[in-house]
């Protein structure tokens, strides 16, 4: 039996932001545009692996969800502490500096972790953690 990743979801705060730094500064293909009383989800995901998306969604789109967790949502999403994705690159240091070029916020630079990795880590547009890890 295969188990693969499908969809994970991050929260986005501006979906034109987001759009511009998912599709422009990291290279990912727009895979769904959907807009839904006026609230955008989009899907995106890199373009050599068709089968694995991020989705980017209005972060308190529940109808469920009170005014005050709203509020909870958005202060932890601001502080990074809401949700993170790790992503991989076979050139971690020409990614760390086209997303500083495009005035991504760094957290961290390229860095030889002691437990034997070697990465970076970057807040999106909303300030969801990205951590790139370095493959060989």
């Amino acid at each position: 039996m295969d188990i693969n990743i499908q969809y994970t979801f991050l929260p986005h705060t501006d979906a034109d932001a987001a759009l511009e730094f998912y599709r422009d500064t990291l290279g990912f293909e727009v895979r769904k545009d959907v807009g839904y009383e006026g609230m955008r989800w989009l899907t995106v995901g890199p373009p050599n692996q068709p089968q694995t998306s991020i989705v980017l969604h209005p972060p308190a789109a529940d109808p469920g969800i009170t005014d005050d967790e709203r509020r909870v949502i958005l202060e932890l999403i601001a502080k990074g502490s809401f949700a993170a994705v790790t992503l991989a690159t076979d050139d971690l240091d020409a990614l760390f500096e086209k997303l500083e070029a495009s005035g991504a916020e760094v957290l961290q630079e390229p860095t030889d972790q002691p437990y034997g990795v070697r990465d970076c880590a970057f807040r999106d547009p909303s300030g969801n953690l990205i951590r790139i890890d370095q493959v060989p």
